[in-house]
């Protein structure tokens, strides 16, 4: 399922830059700042030397409390201090980060604070100066995607992090609040949407829209496949599930990225005809249903069905059963949405859609097959 043609006219040709006012950032600091992460994340956190690094933090249970940047700096002791970089988005029914974070200090010699009136977050992407190291990759049985870098994939600048989440995302950058980044003199400023555009045709989940709190679970949020998680690390909260997964799970659903579009019934599309792009809620159900009947007998409906995430401009990321996806690729199954659509008087309807799942370019391709199946520390 190659990217649609309609969708490759929405990317940005010129280099972008982007303020993302919707992060927030918790500074972690004192001299076991190092330890208490390395209890808490989903990564390791080293201090020799010291690195910055995509992550994610875990409920108990194994599902994702929120994924997070980590800009690794040394304070003024010189000793490693870090700031979280995290969605800022109220989560409905999970914690929140940095009463979470307190909550685990005890008797650590940690200080854990607010730092978002210090700092600006911005994104920027298609500088072909921005060289990154090729990876390889390794699957489990039961469909766990780990990358394989053959040095640091985050970048060594401490002031810049490569976004090495998906091919071509480009970099992060922290500046102090009100400060402008370097790379507002060689691109054009985009607004939020571009970046969210950006994120969802390259097929990367971000935040508690895409990664629900408290309900994503980690490797069915492509967070495997994104280098948020370590399967080799000690311990920290939510391993012992993370781990079982990995080894003797199946991964049955993926964050992929989709094209909503009308039926061929429709004599319009808003992304052909210059009519004003339509938004969709996300958690809106995707069902998968049959193109053509049996050939003999009776067959069931496809069971369970997928979410639709973040939207804009009639694409999105969507949260989709394996086996409804191979079912499109062989041509028995579509995929229909029911959403609500506004006409010109503003008078709102139901109207459905179809969504039309790709694999995003940079998806894993050959990888390699392990064969694991004992327990690691946990």
């Amino acid at each position: 399922m190659p990217i649609p043609a309609s969708v490759r006219a929405l990317v940005r040709a010129t280099p972008t830059i982007v303020r993302l006012q919707n992060r927030a950032i918790i500074s972690i600091s004192g001299s076991q700042a190092a330890e208490f992460l390395n209890g808490l994340l989903s990564t390791a956190v080293t201090t020799q030397p010291l690195r910055s690094f995509y992550s994610s933090f875990l409920h108990a249970q194994g599902r994702v409390i929120c994924d997070v940047f980590v800009h690794a700096m040394r304070d003024d002791k010189s000793q490693p201090a870090y700031l979280i970089e995290y969605d800022a988005t109220a989560p409905t029914d999970a914690p929140s980060l940095l009463p979470m974070l307190k909550r685990h200090v005890l008797r650590s010699k940690v200080r854990v604070r607010d730092a978002s009136y210090e700092y600006d977050v911005w994104a920027a992407w298609g500088n072909d100066a921005i060289t990154t190291n090729p990876r390889r990759w390794t699957r489990t049985q039961g469909g766990t995607i780990e990358p394989l870098w053959d040095s640091w994939p985050w970048g060594p600048d401490s002031g810049a992090l490569i976004d090495r989440r998906a091919d071509g995302m480009g970099l992060r950058r922290l500046v102090r609040k009100g400060d402008r980044p370097q790379e507002t003199s060689t691109h054009d400023e985009g607004v939020l949407g571009d970046y969210l555009l950006h994120r969802i045709i390259h097929g990367v989940p971000e935040g508690v829209a895409d990664i629900p709190p408290m309900q994503a679970f980690p490797m069915e949020s492509n967070l495997d496949v994104m280098g948020a998680l370590d399967f080799r690390k000690g311990c920290y909260v939510g391993q012992e599930l993370t781990v079982r997964t990995y080894h003797t799970g199946v991964i049955r659903k993926r964050v992929l990225p989709v094209l909503i579009h009308p039926p061929p019934s429709h004599t319009s599309h808003p992304l052909r005809d210059g009519q004003p792009h339509l938004q969709f809620m996300p958690g809106l159900d995707i069902r998968a249903s049959r193109t053509h009947a049996p050939a003999e007998g009776r067959v069931a409906r496809p069971r369970g069905t997928g979410n639709l995430l973040s939207t804009v401009k009639e694409v999105g990321l969507a949260l989709l059963r394996l086996e409804h996806v191979e079912g499109l690729e062989r041509g028995d199954l579509k995929f229909e949405l029911l959403g609500g659509e506004v006409d010109a008087s503003g008078n709102g309807h139901d109207t459905q859609w179809l969504v039309t799942p790709w694999w995003p370019d940079w998806w894993p391709k050959g990888v390699e097959e392990e064969q694991s199946t004992s327990a690691t520390n946990v």
